[in-house]
């Protein structure tokens, strides 16, 4: 069983910056694709950013050129820094694991970490 805890969200004022970390039970990390996903007030969930096993990378067009993935599979860690933060970044922060053992695959999910953006 995969478990899933993040951590770094917080209060920011409008251009700041955070950082996400994500720590993941078990031992599939390494083999699993992780990502960051968020659901704002009124909203469906939505990607932000991913990680494959491999190292490659996708982003949400809002989060291109401000927020960065990545991982370390030694520590079973995925992180996620946000720069240039703006008020429509604000949101519940969701952590996703990705089994692929099997399919269908399996999705995990983190409890979630709140950001706000706000002056």
């Amino acid at each position: 069983q995969v478990q899933l805890v993040e951590a770094g969200g917080g209060l920011v004022q409008p251009g700041g910056s955070l950082r996400l970390s994500c720590a993941a039970s078990g031992s599939i990390f390494s083999i699993s694709t992780m990502g960051w996903y968020r659901q704002a007030p009124g909203k469906e969930r939505e990607l932000v950013a991913r990680v494959t096993s491999s190292g490659g990378t996708n982003y949400a067009d809002s989060v291109k050129g401000r927020f960065t993935i990545s991982r370390d599979n030694a520590k079973n860690t995925v992180w996620l820094q946000m720069n240039s933060l703006k008020p429509d970044d604000t949101a519940v922060y969701y952590c996703n694991l990705v089994d692929i053992r099997w399919i269908p695959v399996t999705n995990y999910w983190g409890p979630g970490t709140q950001v706000t953006v706000s002056p």
